[in-house]
């Protein structure tokens, strides 16, 4: 499950990480002249890095920090998920083992036991789906924040690099390993994140 999970959010993130990338490296805003280094230029006059963004997110400390707490969620949510609906089924099978045995005074006092039954299984189907889409919102939040985290990296690498673009190395079949900057961008990201936490 934690596997499936994993994989499934680095998909989701990849498809968005190409989106992103593509249209926002480029620094929009002026950067002081004093910060801009000279630009080697390839032949065609572009300056072209790449980073193998699922490499990044699988090795990513703060990827796999996201995922430890998603999963503690997501197990949480199963128990009490899991436990109100095997309380529902214990005071289904008592009612229908009362209503088997003759257990009830009236007719109306079953038809009130059933009522509340029934209410109480869609309160547990109501909460089944609040908890999916609470997972479901922590799941959307945390590529959100792992997308920002890359963007914003390679934004400031950029300000000094002044690479036209920087791709998806998912996307580059043939490319210059020259230009895969997935090892640097991975080791900084991960020196940064570590002395956020430490010092928090």
């Amino acid at each position: 499950m934690k596997q499936t999970s994993l994989v499934i959010s680095i998909v989701a993130l990849i498809a968005v990480v190409v989106l992103f990338i593509i249209n926002f490296t480029r620094s929009e805003s002026k950067t002081p002249e004093e910060v801009k280094q000279p630009v080697q230029r390839n032949n065609d006059g572009l300056k072209i890095a790449y980073v193998k963004a699922d490499s990044v997110i699988l090795n990513y400390d703060l990827a796999q920090d996201l995922h430890d707490e998603f999963t503690k969620k997501q197990e949480a949510y199963t128990n009490e998920y899991a436990s109100k609906r095997t309380s529902f089924e214990q005071d289904a099978a008592a009612f229908q083992e009362k209503v088997n045995r003759g257990g009830f005074l009236t007719e109306q006092r079953a038809i009130q036991e059933r009522d509340r039954l029934v209410n109480k299984e869609q309160e547990i189907l109501q909460l089944d789906q609040d908890l999916s889409t609470k997972l479901a919102e922590i799941q959307t939040a945390n590529n959100r924040q792992l997308l920002d985290s890359l963007i914003n990296y390679l934004n400031v690498i950029n300000i000094t690099r002044n690479y036209d673009y920087i791709l998806n190395g998912g996307e580059v079949l043939i490319g210059d390993e020259a230009n895969n900057i997935t090892a640097d961008v991975l080791k900084a990201m991960n020196e940064i994140y570590n002395k956020t936490k430490e010092g928090n």
